[in-house]
């Protein structure tokens, strides 16, 4: 199945993207979809451990199913003051 990610910030920058598709199987969680996002944009490596997943506006774990139709999110790491 196909699962849009969008990006923001570093991600977005670095994957010269504010969206992108990955290609996930079925019953697919996070951690599916950020080996695949890995593996398409490997630049990203430099922020993912630092990032946050959402789905469908919620925050979630790496473990968190996906589907086609859920909205998921790359939240890169923010820092100012």
């Amino acid at each position: 199945m196909r699962v849009r990610v969008k990006l923001f910030a570093a991600a977005r920058e670095l994957a010269g993207a504010s969206e992108v598709a990955v290609d996930v199987q079925e019953g697919a969680t996070i951690a599916d979809v950020e080996r695949a996002l890995l593996n398409e944009f490997p630049a990203l490596a430099k922020i993912v451990p630092h990032a946050r997943w959402a789905v469908d506006a919620a925050f979630v774990a790496v473990d968190s199913n996906v589907t086609e139709q859920t909205e998921v999110a790359l939240i890169s790491p923010v820092s100012g003051g």
